[in-house]
């Protein structure tokens, strides 16, 4: 007789946009790993979970890529999901059945920026990010991370307008455009989505 087929590797999707903003969601997916390893699911997707600009952000709004509900920020230890203790606890429950954890890692976003910083920039055409509509000017730009609640531990870097190839919003004129930041080796990324000239153009 031959030797019965390997078991199909299946990845649950462990999270969607509106779950509760209720820090249990790492907890409720432990809770529900050996009932999920029975019926055979071999890895779960978990949701981006480092510190987002608020509490409710569901991750893709990252605020600290070292903070995965740690510290104390943004209004709360926890992330949306939970803290790094309930998350390090899904871990081991997953371990223990079976069952592997694929990170949602969103790595070229940033949200909730500490302060404002003054840059030159250009604004752009909202139908084609290629193409300027301004000569280059300053405004007041949200990209200042500075992490007061994490401090220096993991990481002593900190986020300025350098690091940046655009932003959306000028603090001191209140205004609202597609503003790309101007300096030595700037520009949008040359391997995004064509749409609209340049579709990611912040990423």
């Amino acid at each position: 007789m031959p030797d019965p087929t390997a078991q199909n590797a299946t990845l649950l999707q462990g999270f969607e946009w509106n779950v509760p903003a209720d820090q249990k969601h790492y907890k409720r997916l432990a809770a529900h790993v050996p009932q999920l390893s029975a019926i055979g699911v071999t890895a779960i997707w978990l949701p981006p979970g480092c510190k987002a600009s608020s509490k409710e952000g569901n991750g893709y709004d990252i605020y600290d890529l070292y903070d995965v509900g740690e510290f104390e920020q943004k209004g709360s230890r926890a992330t949306k999901w939970g803290n790094k203790e309930e998350l390090l606890d899904l871990g081991a429950k997953g371990k223990e059945h079976g069952v592997a954890l694929y990170w949602d890692a969103v790595l070229n976003h940033k949200a909730g920026a500490d302060k404002t910083e003054k840059c030159t920039v250009v604004e752009v055409d909202p139908n084609d990010r290629t193409k300027d509509i301004s000569d280059p000017y300053e405004i007041e730009a949200w990209v200042g991370f500075d992490f007061p609640g994490r401090g220096e531990k993991y990481s002593a870097m900190k986020w300025h307008w350098h690091h940046f190839s655009g932003t959306d919003w000028d603090e001191r004129d209140k205004k609202k455009a597609i503003f790309r930041i101007v300096g030595d080796n700037k520009g949008w990324s040359g391997s995004v989505d064509t749409e609209q000239g340049n579709d990611d153009y912040m990423m």
